[in-house]
């Protein structure tokens, strides 16, 4: 046995082969693909003979007999005594109960000859069928039987014998298990490491056999498939020229790494025992005679001692042409779980624990709330508050600056229920709103006409040319009917752009997914509350506003002034321009007497033709305009500092504070920051896989 093992372990890559055994016994292979040597063919391709031949392992062979399951042999150096231990690993579909069972089983062997009660063993374990006393059953299994064999002269190396794939179901094998041998080879092949010692008969149209066709799509390039031709001992009498073209590459299949034919020994042979030397002096025999020997065939293509030999230099270039990349993908995949243990935080088995763990939590989300309520977003943490490829984020000052001021240019642009379009067609101004809140622009002749409706209906004991209280208190109410819509509206919009800042704040500092899920449990809670007391203070703001109208700011008596003396100036030019174009033919001249100015006002009095109720329509439309500007800013600034600020910005501190967690009972800290059994697994096997691959990293030193 020790010949081929020998003779694969090159000082050229022995040291290679050291270092991706290492990472296999720490069990780094299940998590990063590492390079191995796969046998994979149709079922009775030989592939079990193959596999003998490279490793010199005697498996198990009987009559009808197939390889049901994977099996992964491990060839250990170890400068101890020889072992050979076998054990099972268990498909990750198995039950709980189930997996234990197959993890338990462990048989050390005192020689190779003990491994057809092996696979007897571990085949009725995985409840194959006609294994032991199965009757039912699958014919398959996904389950990986593993023999490791460690011994003074032996060689680092992974080999996996993979059960025959098969053409079409039958009695025995089901289409559910011509589909799981599918995907089972499909899952080794895949791995982008694996070397594909692809096995096809020489006594079938090699087009017809599944292996190739597969490594076409596995390994497009054909930089890691071997074609292994085998059973040329079986074929038709005269075919060999056939055979011949396909093991010299030149028939219509080729691969790029080429073909090696071997002759297998037979069942006789095999029953009575053969020797490694025999084996090898007996295959060479049949090729160096006829009609072989007339072939023309490379003999470094020919034979098991010829595919052992370039299976070791392609073992050469493959492993140091992937170890860089292994070397990456660990440091790689030891940052990733690196990062998962970090976003379970510290352990915490106790409420004290718990409660520190937390309050470190509170003392992260509050610096990222005052940042962002006070704009210093470069102070704290600059990845959270940068901008994202849309152009969102969570700078929660500049967001919610940026959505007051669209709100104060709204309200003074579209805020009142009727404004005057100069020069515009009347209509419903298309802002989205509906029918009963939109806005409609009329002309300044509509809106006295408005105004004149509302006046006729709101007379009291004043007398004409006068308008009461009553009536710019209803003129006022119409206008402002927009405002509550629009500033609703308004809240709902900030109040989604801190709930998206405090998610985002809580996701930042909390990793943990099931203690993240608790925290903003707890946040929407408050932030509904605050969204609530919010939305109280503005129907009390709109119940104010709904009273009659009150101001004691100037601004509004200032443009009242403005607006009559704009309206004065404007009526006086009118007439004036009347009086020079018909009673002074087109220019005025007056000199500075009594007579001439006297003149003048009469004829620009007899232009005067006072209407009092459109008079005290045209006042009332300027203490509307007047009282309305000073109204809205009022209410604008109300909203902001009254119901954004007080009730939903200026509270968000409060939300996850050190004050909360200290108010919080034993049985709520576990609730929220308490390990499950689940967790407390993850991290322990979090914290064992970080060990074995930083143990890794430095393995590849060197």
């Amino acid at each position: 046995m020790a010949g081929p093992l020998q003779n694969l372990s090159s000082s050229k890559s022995s040291h290679r082969l050291t270092q991706i055994a290492k990472l296999r016994a720490r069990g780094i292979g299940d998590h990063i693909s590492l390079p191995q040597l796969v046998v994979a063919g149709d079922q009775s391709s030989g592939k079990s003979s193959v596999l003998e031949g490279i490793t010199g392992i005697p498996f198990p062979r009987q009559e009808g007999l197939c390889t049901k399951f994977p099996t992964e042999i491990i060839l250990q150096h170890s400068s101890d005594a020889s072992s050979i231990v076998a054990t099972i690993i268990p498909c990750s579909s198995r039950t709980s109960q189930h997996r234990e069972k197959l993890q338990k089983y462990r048989r050390e062997l005192e020689s190779f000859d003990e491994l057809g009660e092996i696979i007897t063993e571990v085949g009725a374990l995985m409840g194959i069928r006609g294994f032991g006393n199965q009757t039912e059953g699958p014919a398959f299994a996904k389950d990986v039987l593993r023999i490791e064999v460690s011994r003074p002269d032996g060689l680092h190396l992974t080999i996996v014998d993979l059960p025959g794939l098969i053409k079409v179901a039958n009695d025995d094998q089901s289409n559910d298990d011509v589909q799981a041998v599918q995907s089972m080879v499909d899952t080794y092949l895949a791995n982008p490491r694996t070397i594909i010692l692809a096995v096809v008969q020489a006594t079938n149209d090699i087009a017809n056999q599944a292996i190739i066709q597969k490594s076409r799509i596995f390994d497009e390039r054909g930089e890691r498939t071997v074609g292994i031709i085998t059973k040329p001992d079986l074929i038709n009498t005269g075919t060999e020229d056939r055979i011949s073209k396909l093991a010299k590459n030149e028939d219509t299949t080729r691969l790029k790494l080429g073909f090696y034919l071997v002759k297998n020994p037979s069942p006789k042979e095999m029953k009575e025992g053969m020797s490694t030397k025999d084996r090898e002096d007996k295959e060479m025999s049949f090729f160096k005679s006829s009609p072989w020997k007339q072939q023309g065939l490379n003999n470094d293509r020919v034979g098991v001692v010829a595919l052992r030999t370039s299976l070791q230099h392609l073992l050469d270039q493959h492993i140091e042409r992937e170890l860089p990349q292994v070397r990456q993908e660990l440091i790689k995949t030891m940052e990733q779980r690196e990062k998962e243990l970090k976003g379970l935080g510290e352990e915490r088995p106790t409420p004290s624990q718990q409660r520190v763990f937390l309050s470190r939590l509170a003392t992260q989300f509050q610096q990222l709330c005052h940042a962002g309520l006070n704009g210093t977003y470069s102070d704290i943490d600059p990845d959270f508050f940068a901008v994202d490829d849309e152009g969102r984020s969570r700078r929660l000052r500049a967001n919610i600056h940026q959505l007051n001021t669209e709100y104060s240019d709204y309200m003074r642009d579209h805020g009142q229920k009727r404004t005057i379009a100069h020069g515009a067609s009347r209509g419903f101004s298309p802002d989205g709103d509906s029918l009963e809140h939109s806005q409609l622009a009329v002309t300044q002749e509509d809106m006295l006409t408005w105004i004149q409706d509302v006046y006729n209906h709101t007379k009291g004991k004043e007398l004409s040319g006068t308008h009461n209280h009553v009536l710019l208190s209803e003129l006022f109410h119409i206008q402002l009917s927009r405002w509550e819509v629009i500033t609703r509206r308004h809240v709902k919009i900030v109040y989604e752009e801190i709930v998206y800042f405090v998610t985002g704040a809580l996701r930042h500092v909390t990793q943990n997914d099931d203690v993240f899920h608790q925290l903003v449990k707890i946040a929407t809670t408050v932030l509904l509350n605050q969204k609530a007391a919010a939305k109280d203070e503005l129907t009390k703001i709109f119940q104010d506003e709904k009273r009659h109208p009150q101001t004691y700011n100037h601004y509004y008596t200032d443009n009242i002034q403005k607006e009559r003396a704009q309206s004065a100036r404007k009526t006086i030019s009118d007439h004036l321009n009347d009086v020079v174009a018909k009673d002074y033919g087109g220019r005025l001249h007056i000199s500075n007497t009594t007579f001439d100015v006297e003149k003048l006002l009469s004829a620009l009095v007899s232009r005067v033709n006072v209407n009092m109720d459109g008079q005290a329509c045209e006042a009332a439309l300027t203490d509307l305009k007047a009282y309305y500007k000073v109204a809205r800013k009022t209410l604008v600034d109300n909203v902001v500092r009254q119901v954004i600020e007080r009730h939903l910005l200026y509270p968000l501190v409060a939300i996850f504070d050190h004050e909360t967690v200290a108010g919080w009972d034993d049985e709520t800290l576990n609730r929220i920051a308490g390990e499950s059994a689940e967790m407390l697994a993850k991290r322990e096997h979090l914290k064992g896989l970080l060990r074995e691959l930083k143990q890794g990293v430095e393995d590849l030193k060197g």
